[in-house]
């Protein structure tokens, strides 16, 4: 499809490049697989699969398979046609227009519609059901969602309208350089109104389940797997070639390479166990992809709670770890160490410079002595708190260290407690924690999808961070022609505050089977598509 230009510079605003839909590419002379049959490890059990309620990437992965938004990623991270097959705005950039495809269809049958969409988008933001990114269509500056959300106004005077059957409209706030891209989050997506009105939270059942995607939901059975099928009414079903994904949530790293050897597993998730990297690359080198990532891993300090409400003690915990042991010698797989949340992948980010960073660890050692002990700590009275992860072999490995970190270098006592997926996430929702590992994946390729996470608003702030002023610095880079400066402040006040300890700047890093056709993911968002795939004969 031709993405329809209005006007020369909302085109190059876009980048109107790599605008032809998504779809598995075979090429000439690839012989297939009788079964077209793809085992995707997915890390842990998701909390969801309701695009509204998702939280999380092991629900988004499902979701990218089972739904399709107005538009999505191509391998390379640029923005396609998905539902929607162009779009066009307005001169003043408050108005977006979205025609979607004629032949779009749901599972059944049904026609997929404009109002499929508004309903979803008012779904998102109504209070009744408490979405966990509710606050992703304020950020996108849709008209009237913080009133919605914060009670004020009623859903239905959100800014979106279906105009007719076909043509789906969103009205901003102000204008928004990246609202397209924003699109592609999972929060987005179309539900179908009547089967969830019928159903109510039964309707991701499998039998129930109705969706979009090019795959419909086949079983699920709790903590062991779940199967999608194809969807012979998605839209471009001819293009797709899988005729089933399975996704395992395997939470150890250790027993998904061992199902992977053993050919159980035909992608892994997104990162590998690290004591067996350098014998990983040295024997399986051809099958191993590492892809630099916006993403960035961190720790969280609940800051309503004593003593971390005190930003002596949050910056002698973040300046006592050795971020380059962690990169080095545990990880090892290309991670970048880092004091900031957004990573330098992100398109339009200039990091500030730091100058702790250009500290040696020893003199960062020494600082973080001193402001314990202005903060009232002491080898007679030691500072003692609990440090929260979900269980992962990596991520104990890595609070193991930290912890040793924490106390060879200030005496800290520290209790270690893992917790599976969904209970984790609730825990750090609800403050039910002291520090927690926390990681943070953009939703989008701009650098509010990271900076915004700490804002006052946002329900996914677990460290409770509220600053005014650097509230209004998003608001501000929003605004700007060159938002940069207003980012780079943003960063430097968080590094002032601390309400997180950034450690590193992530990588995926996975192994595909030589026989799983299709892979060649760049996206630096890691949203990947089964779609994509074939299976070679083998």
């Amino acid at each position: 499809m031709i993405l329809k230009k209005i006007s020369r510079a909302v085109c190059m605003s876009f980048l109107c490049v790599g605008i032809a839909a998504q779809a598995a590419v075979v090429p000439e002379g690839v012989k297939l697989d009788e079964e077209q049959r793809l085992v995707r490890g997915n890390g842990s059990e998701p909390a969801s699969i309701d695009p509204q309620k998702i939280e999380g990437t092991p629900g988004s992965a499902i979701a990218r398979d089972l739904f399709e938004g107005l538009v999505s990623n191509a391998q390379d991270g640029s923005v396609i046609p998905g539902v929607a097959e162009s779009w066009d705005v307005s001169e003043d950039k408050m108005v977006y227009t979205f025609k979607l495809r004629q032949d779009a269809r749901w599972s059944n049958g049904d026609p997929v519609t404009a109002e499929d969409f508004v309903y979803a988008f008012q779904r998102g933001v109504d209070p009744k059901l408490a979405s966990n990114y509710a606050w992703y269509f304020e950020l996108a500056a849709i008209k009237n969602a913080g009133a919605i959300i914060n009670g004020k106004e009623d859903k239905s005077k959100l800014g979106v309208k279906a105009v007719d059957d076909h043509t789906f409209q969103v009205t901003l706030e102000k204008p928004l350089p990246y609202f397209v891209k924003m699109m592609v989050h999972t929060t987005t997506y179309p539900v179908p109104k009547k089967v969830i009105e019928k159903l109510g939270d039964q309707w991701t059942r499998p039998g129930k389940m109705v969706s979009n995607g090019a795959f419909k939901l086949k079983s699920w059975v709790v903590n062991e797997k779940i199967v999608v099928e194809r969807n012979p009414n998605y839209w471009n079903n001819k293009q797709t070639v899988l005729n089933e994904v399975v996704f395992l949530p395997i939470q150890e790293r250790n027993a998904e390479l061992d199902r992977y050897r053993a050919n159980e597993v035909h992608l892994t998730y997104e990162r590998l166990p690290i004591e067996q990297f350098k014998r990983i690359k040295k024997d399986m080198a051809d099958e191993l992809h590492i892809t630099g990532q916006a993403s960035t891993y961190y720790y969280s300090f609940y800051t309503r709670k004593k003593p971390f409400d005190n930003v002596k003690v949050r910056k002698a915990l973040s300046l006592a770890i050795d971020r380059s042991i962690i990169t080095d010698k545990i990880l090892g797989m290309g991670q970048i160490p880092t004091f900031n949340l957004t990573p330098a992948n992100i398109d339009g980010f200039k990091a500030p410079e730091n100058k702790i960073a250009k500290l040696s660890q020893k003199e960062r050692n020494e600082m973080a002595k001193k402001l314990l002990a202005e903060a009232g700590y002491s080898k007679d009275k030691p500072l003692s708190f609990t440090l929260l992860y979900n269980t992962d072999d990596n991520h104990k490995k890595i609070a193991v260290a930290i912890a040793s970190m924490w106390k060879k270098t200030l005496g800290a006592k520290v209790s270690l407690e893992n917790q599976e997926w969904k209970t984790y996430l609730d825990n750090k929702r609800l403050g039910n924690f002291e520090v927690a590992r926390a990681g943070w994946n953009g939703d989008y390729n701009e650098a509010s999808t990271m900076l915004d996470l700490m804002t006052s608003k946002n329900t996914l702030n677990d460290p409770k961070y509220n600053n005014p002023e650097y509230d209004q610095l998003l608001v501000s880079a929003i605004k700007a022609e060159n938002p940069g400066e207003f980012y780079m402040k943003a960063e430097q006040l968080l590094a002032r505050d601390m309400p997180i300890a950034p450690i590193y700047h992530d990588v995926t890093a996975r192994l595909v089977k030589p026989f799983v056709g299709g892979y060649q993911n760049q996206d630096p968002l890691n949203n990947i598509y089964s779609k994509d795939y074939y299976i070679i004969k083998h």
